[in-house]
């Protein structure tokens, strides 16, 4: 994968750490919001497809705020089943895209204010796309 950033609106940590793992990805602010858009985001066993595009969005305020939820294109679902995740049977449009909603949360109290990073974030997604529900 190759490493892009169209607007550079994220902190420099951040755009170093997509740097460094390769990821290809977008930046675009919406309403105040920074949508970053990952292409080719690959997905555990329990889901299909095997990849999507993953978007995340940072609130105003981020670091200090934490970024919640996050979405798919195309839609994912559980592969043995062919079911919806747990949390993930809504969509939402964004920039006249409909995205596959995830309601999966960092509880208030365990995201560190100024601390914590894009970086943070992500290892939470991965954590629950492992869980496989």
């Amino acid at each position: 994968m190759e490493a892009t950033a169209t607007n550079c609106l994220l902190p420099e940590a951040d755009v170093r750490f997509l740097a460094d793992k390769g990821y290809d990805y977008s930046e675009e602010d919406i309403n105040g919001w920074v949508h970053v858009t990952l292409n080719d985001f690959p997905l555990p066993t329990p889901y299909i497809p095997q990849t999507c595009r993953l978007l995340i969005r940072i609130p105003p305020g981020y670091p200090n705020a934490n970024p919640d939820m996050f979405w798919t294109q195309p839609d994912v679902k559980l592969g043995r089943t062919g079911a919806w995740p747990q949390g993930a049977n809504c969509h939402e449009n964004y920039d006249g895209q409909s995205w596959q909603r995830w309601s999966r949360h960092i509880p208030p109290n365990r995201w560190r204010p100024g601390t914590d990073t894009l970086q943070t974030f992500l290892c939470t997604i991965r954590q629950e796309l492992e869980r496989g529900i």
